[in-house]
């Protein structure tokens, strides 16, 4: 590990770190590393962090089985912070939410300037992740568990359902209807994908092919 002689641990011994889904981009959660933490995290590709509150190493997803999973590491121009590209098994916050960057510190309605427009993607991986979580941790009264122990013709019959309710809904020429429908024909799609074991990357390349012609 070359690198760590490029960077400025602070009095303590610590350095900043963010951790970045390496695939959607968005921005999960702040912590920091010593370092063992990080000798660590590069050695078992799974994250290790520095507590400061009870003055040890922890092993991100060691409670709570919401591993990340190192991708790429990189460091800021002044070798004082690091960012960590990870792929992340179920949600970062202790919240149970998948960023911890869920507050918003403007009333842009104040300022009367429009909300940035929320990106597609992680909110499809966040779903996505949800469902897989409940295959494999199933919910009592879960109406996704539901949908995944009565099998594929049950997820068919639903998506079949869901794609006539976003024609007529456009048929109907109503916008509000359009979008709750399609919402529910993007959640019944993420079943059949979790249940059919295909991923939205695979998806998603698709998509991308399709942009070169």
């Amino acid at each position: 590990m070359e690198f760590i002689n490029q960077l400025k641990f602070n009095d303590n011994g610590l350095i900043p770190a963010i951790a970045q889904d390496y695939k959607t981009g968005e921005v999960l959660m702040f912590a920091y590393m010593n370092q063992e933490s990080l000798r660590l995290t590069v050695e078992t590709r799974k994250v290790h962090y520095f507590s400061r509150s009870r003055n040890k190493l922890w092993l991100k997803g060691e409670t709570s089985g919401n591993f990340q999973y190192l991708k790429d590491m990189s460091y800021d121009c002044d070798g004082d912070a690091l960012l960590l590209k990870i792929d992340q098994s179920g949600v970062a916050c202790h919240t149970a939410s998948r960023s911890c960057f869920f507050n918003s510190a403007l009333n842009n309605s104040d300022n009367n300037t429009n909300e940035f427009p929320e990106s597609l993607e992680p909110i499809l991986e966040e779903l996505y992740q949800t469902v897989s979580d409940r295959k494999n941790n199933p919910v009592e009264g879960s109406y996704t568990n539901y949908l995944l122990d009565k099998g594929i013709d049950k997820i068919l019959k639903k998506v079949g359902e869901e794609s006539t309710e976003v024609v007529i809904a456009a048929k109907n020429q109503s916008e509000e209807e359009i979008c709750y429908e399609t919402a529910d024909l993007f959640y019944h799609l993420t079943v059949l994908l979790v249940e059919r074991g295909i991923t939205f990357d695979k998806i998603i390349k698709k998509l991308k092919e399709r942009q070169k012609k």
